[in-house]
């Protein structure tokens, strides 16, 4: 399992968007990734994220690098995990 590959789904754990689900929608060099949510959907906007910020889960997306965020919407209801996607998790400190 690639950790930080396109399409990997991830729980932020810094910041004010901790808890939500995001997805990898580009990997920029080896600390940073650009990840989104959508923002409407789970609260993430699509930004620049350090890869100790994150922590990827067992699940990917069928995406390619760069995709906008219908593409990502697409993705997530065609895998069920809409729903997932708009729940925050609490994180153990």
């Amino acid at each position: 399992m690639r950790l930080f590959e396109v399409g990997r789904v991830c729980v932020k754990t810094m910041g004010r968007e901790a808890g939500s689900y995001c997805v990898i929608v580009e990997k920029m060099n080896g600390k940073y990734v650009v990840v989104t949510g959508p923002k409407h959907i789970s609260g993430v906007r699509r930004r620049r994220v350090n890869t100790r910020h994150i922590e990827p889960i067992d699940k990917t997306l069928p995406i390619k690098e760069g995709a906008d965020d219908n593409s990502v919407e697409k993705a997530l209801k065609e895998a069920g995990l809409e729903e997932t996607f708009r729940t925050k998790i609490r994180l153990s400190e």
